[in-house]
């Protein structure tokens, strides 16, 4: 089983030799996780939060937590997603109609 091509490919050598990194059994196995259908459901549910994330930090100003400690920092975070949550909820409230204000 000797490869016609050798002379070419190892002329100065009895082999050729591939070298591969230390690293490559975790990429092989992060290529492996890529194809998976949990990975793409987890990629479209974290575009989701991204977007949220980001319209706090550019139209909230919450890019740094002011209250100090773990419990100040999770207590500012859950009032600014309470805030969140609470503005996505007031788009399906429904607009009080004009004429029924008037007639009252």
């Amino acid at each position: 089983a000797v490869c016609p091509l050798k002379s070419k490919c190892c002329p100065s050598a009895p082999f050729r030799k591939v070298s591969r990194s230390i690293y490559e059994h975790a990429r092989d196995k992060v290529k492996r996780l890529r194809e998976t259908e949990e990975y793409e459901q987890s990629r479209r549910d974290r575009k989701k939060v991204e977007m949220s994330f980001a319209h706090l930090k550019c139209q909230h100003r919450f890019r740094r937590l002011r209250l100090r400690g773990p419990t100040g920092a999770n207590d500012e975070f859950l009032l600014a997603a309470t805030t969140q949550k609470l503005r996505k909820l007031a788009k399906y409230a429904p607009i009080p109609s004009t004429k029924l204000a008037n007639a009252a």
